[in-house]
């Protein structure tokens, strides 16, 4: 069988796409498989949709983003082995980082109380003269205990210069250790240490 001059053209660029192919794939890392489900906060208490909240900025509460340890600042959630040691459960991600994600379910339950006007992001945050900030201790697996923990000290800093402080602290027990009832118990946990802030902030 004879090859015409436009047949070998074409199976010579074939040849080459293949080449070249293989030689970016080597170049190319896509690196590890995603996970196969990613964990998230959700507030209990929301507003709805449409709904307006109006105030001056006078009377605005703003609720910062807490700061964390360095064990709680990754996408994972760590487990409490013993009182000395720890390590993050096996295929459990978070989709922010914890301090994100709990400032986001505070914000929102405050906010659906609606006793505060208040902002969790941008300019007004700081131009609002009630800060609402704090440290998350925790948010984790209590391995001995079966419990999902979530461990708040807040700070109230008023108009008038006043500080206020307390710890908050939920525990969800009876958790096994799978990525998905953890999440879920920990959801538990944070909505109910944001809904005793709120009535804390008043």
């Amino acid at each position: 069988m004879s090859h015409t001059p436009a047949m070998a053209r074409r199976f010579s660029a074939l040849v080459a796409a293949v080449a070249g192919a293989a030689l970016l794939s080597g170049c190319i890392s896509f690196g590890k498989e995603p996970p196969a489900q990613m964990l998230t906060l959700t507030s209990a208490s929301q507003i709805a949709a449409g709904a307006a909240r109006d105030g001056a900025i006078s009377s605005a509460l703003a609720v910062q983003e807490p700061n964390v340890s360095q064990l709680l600042n990754v996408n994972r959630i760590p487990v409490m082995t013993t009182d000395s040691s720890l390590a993050y459960l096996k295929d459990a991600y978070w989709v922010e980082k914890p301090a994100n994600l709990f400032q986001g379910v505070l914000a929102e339950t405050i906010r659906a109380g609606g006793k505060r006007l208040v902002v969790d992001g941008g300019d007004l945050a700081y131009a609002a003269p009630t800060q609402l900030t704090g440290e998350l201790l925790q948010m984790g697996y209590d391995a001995p205990s079966g419990s999902a923990v979530v461990v708040y000290d807040a700070v109230l800093a008023e108009p008038n210069g006043d500080l206020r402080t307390q710890r908050f602290e939920h525990r969800v027990t009876g958790v096994r250790a799978e990525a998905l009832d953890v999440g879920r118990a920990l959801n538990e946990a944070a909505n109910a240490v944001a809904a005793d802030v709120a009535e804390w902030v008043g």
